[in-house]
């Protein structure tokens, strides 16, 4: 087993009770809330798909969880995940602008079945293409709730595996469109997480659970779900009420509300690659399947 493998997926065990005291940032233009159905016939049938939200993705040995799916103006395909899964830093080095990170370029894996016996089958490949840890120190980002919450990375899938993408959530359905409204304590929010660490048990992948509200300026979300996510979780999806994309999975937080977990507003983080990432048109794909608030 790398010994890398769950030291890069650390901010998920980190304070984030630091990253609140963060000062109010220059906010981003919140991304576009309407979307247009996505294309059944653009993609691989979601019950058959290997590459979608809830796939598990290993970068170097360090394995994450992948978020939603993403295209640009030059019609690539693209899955997201936590920046930090990147990360070649310290557990505790949270701020993204100036925490170490590997480069653009890097290649990233599209895996099932990996748990802590085995990395599991890999069933596709991608590069590393975005991370907003990577913009905000090339840019100088000076914002102390952008450097504390900003988490997402894009991986753009090698064009031999895109037909084997759906940028539906498992289980739940959905993306609708992405949330531009945060949320309010008492907020039901949805995720869906894809630890190693689980071995394989699919039963504990669908989370429900409730938000705290929202933090750091409209950059974060505090949540509480049934079963907290965990390391390898980070990067995952979290979805509203509506089944709107609200966030991805970047912290657990020890203190002070041990158990709840960090979500990055999407909205916000989205808005930030938009205006300051290399990828023309970037935009959120919406799922096939409806979304569907079932347990």
């Amino acid at each position: 087993m790398d010994p890398n493998r769950w030291h890069r997926d650390r901010s998920i065990l980190t304070l984030s009770s630091a990253a609140a005291l963060a000062a109010a940032a220059v906010l981003a233009v919140p991304a576009t809330a309407a979307a247009a159905p996505a294309d059944v016939s653009a993609y691989a049938p979601a019950d058959t798909a290997q590459i979608h939200p809830g796939v598990q993705m290993y970068t170097e040995g360090a394995q994450c969880t992948a978020n939603f799916v993403y295209t640009d103006g030059s019609g690539a395909t693209y899955v997201g995940y936590a920046a930090h899964c990147a990360g070649t830093g310290e557990a505790t080095d949270t701020n993204g602008c100036d925490a170490a990170s590997l480069p653009l370029g890097t290649r990233v894996s599209f895996v099932e079945g990996g748990s802590p016996a085995t990395e599991g089958t890999t069933v596709g490949q991608g590069t590393l293409a975005y991370s907003s840890w990577l913009t905000m120190q090339q840019r100088g980002e000076t914002g102390e709730n952008a450097c504390a919450y900003n988490d997402l990375a894009l991986v753009k899938v090698d064009a031999g595996d895109v037909a084997k993408v759906n940028p539906s959530v498992p289980f739940w359905g959905g993306p609708v469109a992405v949330n531009t409204t945060g949320t309010a304590a008492g907020d039901t929010v949805y995720s869906y997480g894809s630890s190693s660490l689980r071995a394989g048990v699919e039963a504990l992948a669908p989370k429900q659970g409730t938000s705290l509200g929202t933090e750091g300026d409209g950059w974060s979300h505090p949540v509480y779900t049934v079963t907290p996510g965990v390391p390898g979780d980070s990067g995952s999806a979290f979805l509203d009420a509506e089944g709107n994309a609200l966030g991805t999975l970047s912290t657990l937080a020890l203190a002070p509300l041990a158990g709840s977990n960090g979500v990055g507003d999407l909205s916000h983080e989205l808005s930030y690659a938009q205006q300051h990432g290399p990828l023309a048109g970037l935009r959120l794909v919406p799922g096939t399947e409806p979304f569907s608030p079932v347990l």
